[in-house]
């Protein structure tokens, strides 16, 4: 009985500790993944035009951090003319802190047009920490280009 206590107690720590959003600095020149070169990157408001009727493409683009996953730190949103756009840390290979909020990057990766559905989208506003009735708001999925980075540069 010891043991399954002392178990339970330890899997609790862990969860508690895992459930902390990503902590330290974000300072320009970091990387995060794969080392990234400015070299050759475009504004990401160029991205729609540049992918045209491409389903996927690599791409290396500059933008500005609108917004952390505060979970783990898997995601960002880069901000555009059009909204926010969706990076993912490829296979969750490497994480982001969320000082990264507000912080002009070069993303590397693969920008794929997709469809996000409705349960994604819940889920990734519950990792951003919106509240119950903006999570319940979105009944609809979302045509969108989302980018999944290998690495990125801190500007």
């Amino acid at each position: 009985m010891k043991q399954l206590l002392s178990l339970m107690a330890a899997l609790l720590l862990t969860s508690v500790v895992m459930a902390q959003p990503p902590q330290g600095p974000a300072d320009s020149g970091m990387h995060f993944g794969e080392k990234v070169s400015k070299d050759g990157a475009f504004s990401v408001n160029e991205l729609a035009d540049k992918m045209g009727a491409k389903t996927s493409m690599e791409v290396k683009i500059t933008g500005k951090v609108s917004e952390v996953c505060t979970k783990e730190g898997c995601w960002i949103r880069v901000g555009t003319s059009n909204g926010n756009m969706m990076v993912k840390m490829k296979d969750h290979k490497f994480l982001v802190p969320v000082s990264l909020n507000g912080k002009e990057v070069v993303i590397a990766g693969m920008a794929e047009q997709k469809v996000t559905t409705v349960e994604q989208l819940r889920h990734y506003a519950e990792d951003a920490g919106k509240s119950k009735a903006e999570i319940e708001a979105i009944k609809a999925p979302k045509k969108e280009i989302v980018v999944q980075a290998k690495g990125l540069l801190v500007l």
